[in-house]
């Protein structure tokens, strides 16, 4: 078991608590035979504090226990689900504090569920074991669910980006140069910067930068184009100007120490975005854009390059605003990850958001593969055809998808192009947008004949398509369940037959 103050603490209480009910004694009534106030009793039981030994010893005397028995760290069957969880480690992990919740909330309502309940639990621990699911991605599922409870927009820090322009950059002029950045960085925050180390180091130049804390030196790859060096130079400044001090101090984050270094990473990178995509300028663009009947991709690549966003950068910022000024929180977000120096082709989901609800499509870790008829790996393909990795131009593509497992449609945004500095890596980023009246009405253009429509699904093996130029495999999944169905459909014969 995992042993700590805390845990040491919850165990105690939740024995506590346990004996006094299986004894049918009310706070009051223990609280007078073993001489403790009411208060003090219910911070024992909710794991907040932990009594000294002559109280332990009058608390196990009025429950007809030993001393030994009530302070053992071991629990009844009763209690297993919570021992292996604080066995597991999981509840250190999981940030419950965003979701409004304590460790010994948690465990007093687990304490007290019915046994189906109990045996749920422990079921989703085995399920994280025997999937390997690290601490790392429970911060990142809280973090997704964190930015989907708040859809994906986050008030305060408009407010600080608002705060800093006015106090940093009062004479603001897009795009936002690296240069004015670095300034800032160099002559308030007493920044040093080094462009020339990382990439002479074959390890470390797969990182976009590296900041050292005590000497407040920021190493940046010379690699980066203007729009990388902006967003890099732009998130440093969120860690500063926010006082995030939990955080981590490579641009991909290498090692997870905490949920509070995710979250903060979050921030300072939602800081950068808002910052060289101002709000107010890019409701105004979108709002011009959403009005023509016409899908206009020369239009939207415009004013991508008005703000020198990347489409990742352009996508997440859209992801911001679509909830709060057009009403539309029915959509996801997807980067995928083209592997080039894998023998076969090799496309990963990196990241993903989906709001109001789980989305197809989503990420999926069973090694099946994505549908090939996704815009995402399309605009992929493309780019591979296209030879040596683009370094400034994208690809774009849109498309309507359908998903024939529940029919619901989505217009699809994709972009692709070469991940630098890695040479060896490209990705897509896609933003798709739930098709109803709602969209409608905002996005004159969704039912434009130019954008294409497509019947999609899944993952090839999960697809029932018989005509498919596209697949990759067969449909293995298909093939399992319709098996399946025909013994199902022989055993009721028999039966019929009997």
């Amino acid at each position: 078991m995992v042993v700590n103050k805390q845990n040491i603490r919850l165990i105690f209480g939740l024995k506590l608590k346990q004996l006094r009910l299986q004894k049918g004694l009310s706070f009051a009534q223990l609280s007078k035979a073993a001489g403790v106030s009411v208060s003090y009793l219910n911070e024992i039981e909710k794991g907040k504090k932990y009594p000294k030994t002559e109280k332990i010893i009058a608390l196990a005397q009025a429950l007809g226990v030993s001393y030994d028995q009530l302070v053992s760290l071991k629990l009844n069957k009763k209690l297993t689900p919570i021992a292996d969880l604080l066995n597991s480690g999981i509840l250190e992990s999981l940030p419950l504090e965003i979701f409004g919740l304590d460790p010994s909330t948690l465990l007093e309502l687990i304490s007290t569920a019915p046994t189906k309940i109990n045996a749920f639990i422990s079921t989703i621990i085995k399920i994280a074991r025997n999937y390997e699911m690290s601490q790392e991605n429970f911060y990142f599922a809280a973090l997704r669910s964190y930015q989907e409870m708040h859809d994906n927009y986050f008030e305060e820090l408009e407010n600080s980006i608002d705060a800093f322009i006015a106090s940093e950059l009062p004479a603001l002029t897009l795009p936002v140069q690296p240069e004015v950045l670095e300034d800032i960085l160099i002559s308030k925050y007493g920044y040093t910067i080094d462009k020339d180390t990382l990439d002479k180091d074959e390890d470390l130049k797969q990182f976009r930068s590296v900041y050292v804390p005590d000497a407040r030196k920021l190493y940046i790859n010379c690699n980066l184009n203007r729009t990388q060096q902006a967003f890099v130079l732009g998130k440093e400044l969120g860690f500063t100007h926010l006082g995030l001090e939990d955080r981590p101090t490579t641009s991909t984050v290498f090692e997870v120490h905490s949920f509070e270094e995710v979250l903060n990473n979050f921030k300072a990178s939602y800081f950068a975005v808002a910052l060289l995509i101002n709000r107010d300028a890019l409701i105004g663009d979108l709002n011009e854009l959403f009005a023509s009947e016409v899908w206009k991709p020369k239009a939207f690549l415009k004013i991508m390059e008005k703000y020198q966003a990347s489409p990742e950068m352009f996508l997440h910022r859209m992801s911001n605003v679509l909830p709060r000024y057009y009403g539309i929180d029915n959509f996801f977000f997807l980067r995928f990850h083209d592997f080039l120096d894998m023998p076969q082709d090799n496309y990963h989901i990196t990241k993903e958001l989906h709001l109001s609800q789980q989305h197809n499509p989503h990420r999926n870790d069973l090694n099946e593969h994505y549908c090939r008829r996704w815009v995402a790996i399309r605009t992929l393909e493309d780019l591979k055809a296209e030879g040596a990795p683009m370094s400034e131009p994208h690809l774009i593509d849109t498309q309507r998808s359908c998903y024939i497992s529940n029919r619901k449609e989505y217009f699809c945004i994709s972009l692709a192009k070469s991940n630098t500095p890695s040479a060896s890596t490209n990705v897509s980023v896609t933003l798709g947008i739930f098709i109803d009246s709602g969209s409608r009405k905002r996005i004159k253009f969704l039912d434009s004949e130019s954008i294409p429509r497509k019947e999609v699904n899944e993952t090839c093996e999960r697809c029932p398509l018989v005509e498919c130029e596209e697949r990759e495999v067969p449909p293995t999944v298909v093939a399992r369940k319709n098996q399946q169905l025909n013994i199902r459909r022989k055993l009721a014969d028999l039966q019929d037959q009997a």
